[in-house]
């Protein structure tokens, strides 16, 4: 649940400064209250409608040797976007396209720098079993 908590508050931080960058995409206002709800949802999306799409698109994902990943970025942007209403307004699909790959981009240093990563159940329960010593 913590680390859910953290990609909540990386997703805001991301959120907030492909925002100042891409002039296409507009919060509401730079409160944290909006940014914390934003990532929320981003981060449900995320967790729930991402692994879906990634599944269902699976074909289109390999014969694009992986491009078509960046796609599904901006789609689940625009998604989250619909979501929280007029919190977060983006202009246009290449918009969306662009603030996905930045998102990406972000996400994935943020979540180096602190130390989150994608875990499956079966591998932490490995590496408790690892540090059970025997």
């Amino acid at each position: 649940m913590s680390e859910f908590l953290i990609r909540v508050g990386v997703y805001a931080v991301g959120i907030w400064l492909v925002s100042a960058i891409l002039p296409g995409i507009v919060l509401a206002d730079d409160g944290l209250g909006t940014l914390l709800i934003i990532g929320l949802v981003l981060g449900l999306v995320n967790a729930f409608i991402k692994p879906i799409v990634r599944f269902l698109t699976c074909p289109f994902v390999f014969l694009t040797m992986g491009l078509f990943t960046l796609c599904i970025n901006g789609f689940l942007l625009q998604l989250s976007a619909w979501l929280v209403g007029d919190r977060l307004q983006i202009d246009n699909f290449l918009t969306a396209l662009l603030g996905g790959v930045l998102m990406a981009v972000v996400t994935w240093v943020l979540e180096g720098v602190l130390n989150v990563r994608n875990r499956t159940p079966s591998s932490r329960k490995r590496k408790q079993e690892r540090r059970i010593p025997r």
